[in-house]
């Protein structure tokens, strides 16, 4: 019963390829559970107590809050699609309950941390060297999803008007402003790019002229970040949310964050609101006579 859901997601709700990966093993670790547990073999012959029951034994091997809550969510997504299509009738899954869990703040690199990276960092002389340039400058100059840099083309950079258009969750487009620095760096890229008859039409490439994958990415980012910052995580993810904290502390528009992180709610861009809050706090600390 999984496959017919997993291609809804795909076709229908144009969910991207991870997140369809991370829905499909979320299900192939329940039906091993069931079939180990309760020796069924159906996801649709599942009730609520045998659901539950999985739930509890994530528990019990220590996942975190937030990766069951996570599976919980796959499973009252698979279980309502079940329902539509009248392959079950009842939902066990809908009075599954979410995790409590704490709430985290993002990390983010220092603004001195990411000045040291981008202007002081010697890059190497030759084409992996610019391409690794253009594509740290990238993260940060735009907070941009890996998937959404890993999507980028050539032809979605406008040199004229200084944009960049980027394709994002659920297929929505978004243009987003760039300096005119990153503009000249992109296109003295391209142009060794093409030099070196370079081909694909992905504005960002490997060595050998192929569209970059994920774990080249995290490898590049996370050794360029141990360069300049001790801070634990050096992921991708760890320069969206630094664009974010930046912008906020500097005083952008919440709203105006929200659009360019391609945010379908101000709530997903408040937390990025806590480093600009402590400043607040130490500011009025500092200053207020009541304090």
């Amino acid at each position: 019963m999984s496959e017919p859901f997993l291609k809804y997601l795909s076709s229908e709700r144009r969910y991207s390829l991870h997140t369809v990966q991370a829905y499909r093993k979320d299900l192939q670790q329940l039906s091993q559970y069931l079939s180990t547990t309760y020796e069924i073999h159906d996801l649709a012959e599942a009730d609520h107590s045998q659901l539950r029951g999985w739930i509890v034994s994530l528990t019990e091997q220590g996942l975190t809050g937030r990766s069951i809550n996570r599976k919980i969510a796959t499973l009252k997504s698979l279980y309502k699609f079940l329902q539509a299509r009248e392959y079950i009738k009842g939902n066990p899954a809908q009075e599954l309950k979410s995790l409590k869990r704490e709430k985290l703040l993002p990390h983010f690199i220092k603004e001195k941390e990411v000045v040291d990276l981008l202007d002081h960092v010697s890059f190497p002389s030759d084409f992996s060297g610019l391409r690794d340039q253009v594509l740290l400058e990238l993260f940060y100059a735009t907070g941009c999803r890996l998937s959404e840099i890993i999507g980028l083309r050539e032809t979605d950079v406008n040199f004229y008007e200084k944009t960049i258009k980027v394709l994002g969750k659920r297929n929505k487009e978004r243009i987003l402003p760039v300096s005119g620095s990153l503009i000249s760096l992109i296109d003295q890229y391209q142009t060794l790019k093409a030099e070196q008859g370079m081909k694909n039409q992905k504005l960002l490439v490997t060595d050998r002229d192929r569209e970059l994958y994920s774990m080249f990415v995290y490898r590049k980012v996370k050794e360029y970040l141990a360069m300049v910052s001790t801070v634990s995580k050096r992921s991708p993810h760890v320069l969206r949310h630094t664009f974010a904290t930046h912008l906020l502390n500097k005083g952008a528009d919440l709203n105006a964050v929200k659009e360019l992180l391609g945010h379908s709610s101000l709530a997903a861009t408040q937390v990025y609101t806590h480093n600009s809050i402590d400043k607040l706090k130490a500011a009025f600390d500092q200053a207020h006579p009541k304090a």
